[in-house]
């Protein structure tokens, strides 16, 4: 009878083991299929969030940037008062009228002075606001495309925290799984109170990484909304492009014709421009002229009008514009100084976004080789945890390392991502816009 019952006992135990067995393949599967939606989950949307008002592609956000960001319309306005500047430039003085009475004959004086540009001051006022106009041209170009820049790389963070979300998510559920099977092996005297009180450690430990990624999900999501122009109090779209690698960047970080980046061809273009800006001040030393004609009246012994005519030409006696000089030839060499800066950092930035793409692209490949063999790994120790061939810490450290190489993927995707555009930042030049 007992060795009946001993039996009985046995394939009870037998039947568990079975259950925990078949219990920690699925859990197994579920983990593998939990990292290829994890990878996908990485369109923006985070687990559990409610469904958003508007759907947002990566072209229709860089598109709405543009329309929206204050950044271009700062520069559109510099633009605007750059057109201004010339078209205060190329006016021409207006002319001025004098009606006279006095008590000697004649009476009546009415006289018409009209000031005359000199050709050489006038040539380099207009120059001078040409240059200023070229190079707010310039600024405002790159402005939009750095507003452009922005929006791409916003939308990039937003992919991967939501992407590191539904990682952790997932990884939260595979860790309760875990840790619900501990306490299975416990029931069957395969397991100690130790290894269920480290999967229930390990278990609350994944709920909190995921409730931080959560939030920090929502608040890249709420970033891009801000750099959009859109309210950033709640969520107001959703994210419908993935997170892939990324192609070629389609233009070289030297331009495709040589020229000068973009920032340095304004910074080259005021210089020119306060160059123009000291030739007319040190020009206008002598004043414009004004050419006078009228005509004299009241006479009682002449019975018709007299004309008169007369220049009038300043003389520099007192003021010989040595301020507005100095002022000129500080501006000049101040802007000088700007373009030595603009082609260091642009130089620098241009080396920099090219050693970041090349070490960025070389570091996703080698991480989409390792992700396959990560979620093996894990799928395996969780099987031979079940099976007894394994300890908890053993599967909790192949979890673990499966997580961390699908969080450094995301991190190294999005990296790669960013320099791409970085170059195509970088590479932007006067006649590509």
């Amino acid at each position: 009878m007992g060795a009946r019952r001993g039996g009985y006992i046995s394939k009870g135990r037998a039947a568990r083991r079975a259950l925990i067995v078949m219990a920690a393949v699925v859990a197994a599967s579920a983990m593998a299929g939990g990292a290829s939606h994890a990878q996908g989950a990485a369109q923006g949307v985070a687990p559990g969030a409610q469904p958003i008002l508007m759907p947002m592609t990566r072209a229709a956000a860089i598109d709405a940037a543009a329309r929206r960001g204050l950044r271009g319309a700062f520069a559109l306005q510099d633009s605007v008062a750059a057109h201004a500047d010339l078209d205060v430039a190329r006016g021409y003085p207006n002319p001025i009228a004098q009606l006279t009475y006095s008590r000697a004959v004649p009476y009546y004086h009415g006289v018409l002075s009209l000031p005359v540009d000199y050709p050489w001051v006038r040539g380099a006022r207009v120059h001078a606001a040409e240059l200023g106009l070229r190079a707010a041209s310039y600024h405002y170009a790159f402005e939009r495309a750095q507003t452009r820049y922005d929006a791409d790389t916003a939308y990039t963070r937003a992919l991967v925290e939501a992407g590191h979300a539904a990682l952790s998510h997932r990884n939260a559920v595979d860790a309760d799984s875990l840790r619900r099977l501990a306490v299975l092996r416990r029931e069957t005297g395969d397991a100690s109170d130790l290894d269920v009180d480290l999967a229930t450690i390990n278990a609350g430990q994944a709920a909190n990484v995921s409730a931080a990624d959560s939030i920090a999900a929502i608040g890249a999501l709420l970033d891009l909304q801000s750099v959009l122009g859109l309210p950033s109090d709640r969520p107001a779209v959703v994210l419908t492009d993935s997170l892939a690698m990324p192609g070629d960047p389609g233009v070289g970080v030297q331009g495709a014709d040589g020229a000068e980046p973009l920032p340095v061809a304004a910074a080259a273009a005021a210089v020119q421009s306060n160059e123009s800006a000291l030739t007319f001040a040190r020009r206008s030393v002598l004043a414009q002229p004004s050419i006078q004609a009228g005509l004299e009246g009241g006479d009682p012994e002449q019975p018709y009008l007299l004309p008169t005519v007369g220049l009038s030409l300043p003389l520099p006696l007192f003021n010989h514009d040595h301020g507005e000089i100095a002022l000129a030839t500080a501006n000049r060499d101040r802007a000088k100084l700007e373009l030595e800066l603009a082609r260091r950092e642009s130089a620098a930035a241009i080396a920099r976004a090219s050693r970041e793409l090349d070490a960025a692209m070389t570091r996703a490949r080698r991480d989409s080789t390792l992700l396959d063999a990560a979620d093996r790994v894990a799928a395996r120790s969780l099987v031979a945890f079940a099976e007894g061939a394994s300890g908890l810490a053993s599967v909790i450290e192949a979890q673990r390392s499966a997580r961390d190489a699908r969080g450094q993927y995301l991190d190294d995707l999005a990296a790669a991502n960013t320099a791409v555009a970085t170059v195509r930042l970088a590479g932007l030049t006067a006649s590509s816009q």
